[in-house]
């Protein structure tokens, strides 16, 4: 008897304790409406929680949740690598459309001109380009709400324009020419986003392809763009720029890859992460297009998935990287949804080049990781006073045994450096606003419609810049106090040929804007110089 009063007295005292604990707690008004359990092997799992709890509970005013948890997210990732990111979910539709290809809209492109919507060009069978909308109509209403004072009032005029395929939106349009506006009823409809700017012959051996991003669709828009403008054409050697392209999928970038190796299992990159294996891609060895030489244009905009069509060329001896040295990006991302339609996008693995090498440039105590382009421009590196720094305890060999260099991005074979008189302020005011002008001068110049080809509007056009840059100008002056238009000769030049290109691309479309500006392009003209060369490769890396 006295052995089982001693067992339970313990039990006793803790359950009566534990009822008081909670009526104190339940009287007391006080006290804060969260749990504090642990609950986690390292002690930290649900102290997000508990101190949401606490601020919900006490906080001095009403908080904003949504903010609160946005902020905790943001603050955990910040001290991951810099590409784990979060996304809003008002922002997932966006980066699923640029990735996937395709949104439901009207098809249109535009400018704000005059704070007005100004279509740019109604593209070629889409919803718009159907109804009969033309280049130059500005919208002054979209149903029944007048559209004008686009900044004025804050209007988002893609919102306007997207909407479910099948619906149908009223436009009123003024056209030059037209007393009345002209209405117009169009239904939206599927509207492709290209990944693929521009694709031509470049010259009798060369076709030229430029790609924007690796997008769902990149590896069919590329395939079309070969068929058209190196087999049928007759070319046998390519460009493939990849200057600016941010990367995207990795698939389509290794599928671009097969097209370039006619062997089957050539490795072509790998991926490799503390929870995921080793995991190469290889050729297919289905080749579709007997593809000579090729030239890589690269600078500091490629990163990712186009840094792995670059060291793939590059390891295997396949082509010549042309340009500057590219980003240094070599993390991959996979995207996981979050249960209120978010998603986070984190990184699982690192990727690797044929040979081994990792070119991520490095992230730690690096407070200004995106700004490493300016370092490069400081340091004299992009405009060619100074090498480019490598490391050389990260050296590897390609399959013939030139050296390359992990780290830091992909070096190219053969350097051009940055023009660094484009930034001249005066040139760069009068450039921006090229775009918004070319409205007004072709209202004012119908007989640039007579051009039949691009080719013909090469041969038969010359602006007359003399009266052109004072225009320029005058629109100009409403965003800066002043503006020099005695811009040295090259700079001129420079302004010229942008004129043109732009104009063409007016005329006949994007491809035709690198059509007109590669004729002058540094980059462009020495690759094809290189690639005219009998050794290519030597040529490119100065091997004698």
């Amino acid at each position: 008897m006295e052995k089982s009063s001693f067992t339970w007295t313990p039990l006793v005292y803790s359950l009566l304790l534990g009822v008081g604990l909670l009526t104190g707690f339940l009287l007391n008004t006080d006290a804060p409406l969260v749990s504090v359990g642990n609950g986690g092997k390292s002690g930290g799992s649900g102290r997000v929680e508990q101190l949401m709890g606490y601020i919900e509970a006490r906080y001095v005013d009403e908080p904003n949740e949504e903010e609160l948890y946005e902020a905790a997210i943001t603050a955990v990732l910040d001290h991951l690598d810099p590409h784990s990111s979060y996304i809003p979910r008002d922002e997932i539709q966006a980066l699923t459309e640029s990735m996937e290809g395709n949104f439901e809209g009207i098809g249109i492109e535009y400018l704000v001109v005059d704070d007005t919507i100004t279509v740019v060009s109604a593209l070629p069978d889409g919803p718009s380009d159907k109804a009969g909308i033309l280049t130059g109509d500005q919208i002054i209403y979209v149903e029944d709400s007048l559209v004008t004072g686009v900044e004025k009032h804050e209007i988002d005029p893609a919102s306007l324009m997207r909407g479910e395929g099948g619906s149908d939106v009223n436009l009123r349009v003024r056209r030059a020419g037209q007393r009345e506006l002209l209405s117009f009823v169009i239904t939206r409809g599927p509207i492709p986003v290209y990944s693929v700017d521009a694709a031509y012959t470049i010259d009798d051996e060369t076709a030229y392809v430029k790609i924007n991003r690796f997008s769902q669709n990149t590896y069919a828009e590329f395939m079309e763009a070969l068929k058209v403008h190196l087999e049928e054409a007759g070319a046998r050697n390519l460009i493939i720029d990849l200057r600016g392209n941010p990367g995207g999928y990795l698939q389509e970038a290794t599928k671009l890859l097969s097209e370039l190796f006619v062997q089957r299992g050539v490795l072509l990159v790998y991926t490799e992460g503390r929870s995921s294996s080793r995991q190469p891609y290889k050729s297919s060895g289905r080749a579709q297009y007997n593809i000579q030489n090729v030239a890589i244009l690269v600078d500091g905009g490629s990163a990712s998935a186009s840094e792995i069509v670059a060291g793939a060329v590059q390891d295997h001896d396949r082509g010549i990287v042309v340009g500057r040295r590219t980003f240094g990006k070599g993390l991959v991302q996979e995207q996981y949804p979050l249960s209120d339609g978010s998603a986070l996008r984190l990184t699982v693995a690192r990727y690797y080049t044929p040979s081994d090498r990792s070119i991520q440039r490095s992230y730690e105590e690096d407070e200004d990781y995106r700004g490493d382009l300016n370092r490069r421009f400081e340091s004299g590196e992009l405009t060619g006073r100074t090498a480019v720094q490598v490391d050389s305890s990260l050296i590897y060999y390609t399959d013939n045994g030139h050296p390359v260099f992990g780290g830091g991005g992909i070096t190219p074979d053969y350097y051009v450096p940055l023009d660094s008189s484009l930034n001249d302020p005066d040139f760069l005011r009068l450039r921006q606003q090229i775009a918004p002008y070319m409205f007004t001068y072709l209202r004012d110049h119908p007989e640039l419609n007579d051009y039949v080809s691009v080719e013909d509007f090469v041969r038969g056009y010359r602006p007359d810049m003399d009266r052109i840059v004072p225009d320029l100008a005058a629109l100009a002056i409403a965003d800066y106090e002043e503006v020099n238009t005695e811009l040295p000769r090259h700079l001129s030049s420079e302004l010229e040929l942008f004129f043109r290109a732009r104009l063409a691309r007016q005329l006949f479309g994007p491809s035709a804007f690198y059509e007109v500006y590669n004729r002058e392009d540094e980059t462009v003209r020495e690759a094809l110089r290189l690639l005219n060369d009998k050794d290519p490769l030597a040529a490119a890396r100065g091997i004698q």
